[in-house]
């Protein structure tokens, strides 16, 4: 998975926690929560269907690690990478 798919994957999730967000114009490099309405309840949702969709663990001292769309996806890219390649 590239970065760019990683960053979709999160945006989706957020598409489907956050349905009244305007997602089109997200900046990669600034903290999600800086842009959109998001608060500590959606953040919990994004990992627990990272989780439940991917099977993508993130431990709660890596939550800064997802704070803007480039930090996700330099995060979870080799994430997604290591489980494609157990399969």
């Amino acid at each position: 998975m590239t970065k760019d798919e990683c960053k979709q994957v999160v945006l989706d999730i957020i598409a489907d926690i956050a349905p009244d967000e305007d997602l089109s114009n997200v900046k990669p490099d600034v903290r999600l929560r800086d842009q959109l309405q998001l608060d500590s309840m959606d953040f919990l949702d994004i990992v627990m269907e990272l989780r439940k969709r991917h099977g993508i663990e993130v431990p709660e001292a890596d939550y800064l690690q997802l704070a803007s769309l480039d930090s996700c996806a330099n995060y979870l890219t080799p994430k997604f990478n290591a489980l494609s390649a157990k399969s």
